[in-house]
């Protein structure tokens, strides 16, 4: 009898196993179809190079990259290509925000001023504070004024230097190398009453707190409000508590944290390439990063908002996916489905439906993350060439209607693969 015993498990086993080769084989199966699909809308895309990552609740189903990263020499853009992610590095900030009131180093209702070396005041309304969540939602009534557009983006060499800084990049401009400096000085040059880049209009006239202003100079405060509670510089504190727990191992905040010969050029057009740049203020758009450490990054996103995630407690999820926003806080609200600014959590923005994720944009790239609540489904897809309003339109939505369409299949795949086990 025992004989029996063993023998009937022994071929119970036997079935499982082969069960489960069959299901990894059909998950490998359809992720190449996948991968062939975008191969061939990569042949003939407006943009030079692309990355794309998808996830569910539980894994990541895919993640690569396709086409050209470099023309001289030729550069193939792959799942390990690093490119800067512009305003998507944003959600980070509210994570790491987050993170530093659950270690008690700040809370988000503070006012900003204690932590600060220098005042930053609203003078239309100099009695009312700003708090860190203001900065967070972008209600702070700090405004992108021109100082801010023209000072931020900073050449990464002398190469070429005179005509790369003729270079139409409208509203921003390209400055010398020679222009880099820490956060802190660029902000207290910006915001402080005694800065020598300082105007009235960098502040609104509006109270702080009482409008939504999208506010890229607003986060990175936010970001030096969070080094001077900690004590830790923005790059540190975010590679400690938020890239080296998801093993984001080939990402970084500047060019000597990644591999630099993994970067890929962006493109003005599919033959001309922008000199490399970095930002002064890169909390708001300096992360640099792969679209297989993004496929990391977006699950992580994705189980925190199932109440899942390993960076912060299952309350500061729930808060960082909060809209904390109501009608009033609105002038010209977006009311569309994809938009980010319909309302905001703590930097993570949620369109219309509920939906949320999170664009951005910089000379030669566009990136978006978004999450799909009722499917359990998050993507990613950035390029690394200016955006053609005729034509990239068209192939964005061809590869969202791909990972549309393959995440059903591999979603399905993973699920019937975890219900076997």
């Amino acid at each position: 009898m025992r004989n029996l015993y063993i023998s009937i498990l022994f071929f119970c086993i036997l079935i499982f196993c082969s069960a489960q080769k069959k299901a990894s084989e059909q998950f490998l199966k359809t992720q190449k179809e996948l991968t062939d699909k975008l191969a061939e809308i990569s042949k003939t895309a407006s943009f030079n190079g692309f990355g794309v990552a998808l996830v569910n609740d539980q894994k990541v189903l895919y993640q690569n990259g396709f086409g050209t990263a470099g023309l001289n020499p030729f550069q193939k853009y792959d799942e390990h290509t690093v490119q800067n992610i512009a305003s998507v590095s944003k959600t980070l900030i509210g994570i790491a925000v987050l993170k530093a009131q659950e270690l008690g180093k700040l809370k988000l209702d503070d006012p900003i001023n204690p932590y600060l070396p220098f005042k930053v005041i609203n003078p239309n309304y100099p009695d009312i504070p700003i708090t860190i969540r203001q900065l967070t939602t972008h209600t702070s009534s700090i405004n992108d004024n021109n100082e801010y557009l023209t000072r931020t983006v900073v050449l990464k060499d002398t190469v070429n230097l005179a005509e790369n800084l003729k270079i139409d990049i409208s509203p921003t401009k390209f400055n010398s190398p020679s222009s880099k400096i820490s956060i802190e000085e660029f902000l207290n040059r910006v915001l402080s009453e005694k800065g020598q880049w300082y105007s009235k209009d960098v502040f609104l006239d509006k109270k702080p707190g009482e409008l939504y202003n999208y506010s890229n100079i607003g986060a990175t405060l936010a970001a030096l409000v969070l080094e001077k509670a900690t004590g830790m510089s923005y790059a540190d504190f975010t590679t400690k508590y938020i890239l080296k727990p998801l093993k984001m191992n080939d990402s970084g905040w500047n060019f000597n944290t990644i591999n630099f010969s993994k970067y890929t050029r962006t493109f003005i057009d599919k033959q001309k390439p922008y000199p490399y740049y970095s930002l002064n203020t890169y909390p708001d758009g300096g992360m640099l990063t792969t679209s297989d450490d993004m496929s990391k990054y977006l699950l992580e996103l994705m189980k925190g908002y199932f109440g899942n995630g390993s960076l912060l407690s299952k309350e500061s999820f729930k808060e960082y996916f909060t809209p904390q926003l109501k009608a009033e806080n609105f002038q010209d609200r977006s009311n569309s489905e994809y938009s980010d600014e319909y309302n905001m959590g703590i930097t993570m923005g949620f369109g219309s439906t509920g939906n949320f994720g999170h664009t951005g944009g910089d000379p030669g790239m566009n990136s978006v993350i978004w999450f799909f609540k009722d499917r359990k489904m998050g993507r990613y897809l950035i390029v690394n060439t200016d955006w053609d309003n005729k034509a990239s339109g068209k192939d964005q939505k061809a590869i969202y209607d791909l990972l549309d369409e393959y995440f059903l299949k591999l979603d399905a795949i993973s699920r019937a693969e975890k219900h076997e086990k």
